[in-house]
């Protein structure tokens, strides 16, 4: 028996989020975030939001548009561009809380928060400053002696990183939420969608049960429709970051975005274009840039 119809639009998700909450972003740095879900939210009035992700443009946006008041992640870089450069301004001028966590950290936390637990203990971030800086992550001694030493070891406590909402975007899913990425990686999607008490898929294109992950020679891995609460059907959602195998990052435009960061005037010209539009008029900008680019270099 098939499962209930999930599908929504990116403005539906929206509705369902409110100001104040955090939310979980899936991808890693530039590669498959949910672009078209993140400007939704950018054309939409909330605000004072906990952004948790390994973070890319989807983190920078959120800190340029004012909508982020707190960020916690292991990372948040453009991958070939190092340190997204509106979250770097945002650190830099303190208008965004932060707790930068090593990346091992950062997993135990998510999992923990997927288990229903209040912490994981692990060994990431011994010997680090974050302890001393963020005073609220504690540490914990091993109950069970160390078989060689006898010794009861000292671990990081990594807090739970609960969700109240989980964006992420995958190549393929069904009407009710089962969801495959294709390739190797699942930057931890699968996790942060259990991570979180309500979690929205978008992805490039909406199947039929039996056909996820047909047709191609990658291997395809899966999330279940029990951890998703609604599905958006976005094809090239996830631009400019890359959706491999489906389709690279957008160099060109990322580097454009990268700009949109040298003044308030380039952001305001920036935001007119691209993010305070709806999805049809973005993609058609987005056309009209590569082409008077390709028209530049002839």
């Amino acid at each position: 028996m098939p499962g209930p119809d999930k599908r929504c639009t990116e403005d539906e998700v929206v509705a369902e989020l409110r100001s104040g909450m955090t939310i979980g972003i899936g991808g890693w740095a530039s590669r498959r975030k949910p672009m078209s879900i993140i400007r939704a939210i950018l054309r939409s009035d909330l605000t004072d939001l906990t952004v948790v992700a390994y973070g890319g443009p989807d983190v920078g946006l959120l800190c340029r548009s004012g909508q982020a008041s707190k960020v916690i992640s292991g990372f948040v870089s453009l991958d070939t561009i190092p340190l997204e450069p509106h979250y770097r301004a945002a650190r830099q001028s303190g208008s965004i809380r932060a707790e930068e966590l090593d990346e091992g950290m950062f997993l135990s936390g998510l999992q923990a928060a997927a288990w229903r637990l209040p912490f994981l203990p692990t060994r990431a971030g011994l010997g680090s400053d974050v302890p001393r800086v963020m005073p609220h992550i504690t540490t914990v001694r091993s109950p069970y002696p160390d078989p060689d030493t006898g010794e009861h070891e000292e671990l990081i406590a990594a807090p739970a990183l609960r969700l109240d909402v989980a964006l992420v975007h995958q190549h393929r899913a069904d009407a009710s939420g089962n969801a495959v990425w294709l390739g190797e990686d699942p930057y931890f999607d699968d996790i942060m969608v259990r991570a979180a008490e309500r979690s929205f898929v978008s992805c490039e294109k909406v199947l039929p049960t039996a056909e996820l992950g047909a047709g191609t020679d990658v291997t395809h891995h899966s999330i279940s429709r029990m951890d998703v609460t609604g599905v958006v059907e976005a094809p090239g959602g996830a631009h400019f970051t890359e959706c491999l195998p489906d389709y690279g990052r957008d160099e060109a435009f990322q580097r454009h975005y990268a700009g949109s960061a040298r003044s308030d005037e380039a952001w305001a010209e920036f935001s007119e274009r691209f993010v305070q539009v709806d999805e049809e008029t973005y993609r058609a900008h987005v056309r009209e840039l590569a082409a008077a680019a390709e028209e530049g270099d002839k």
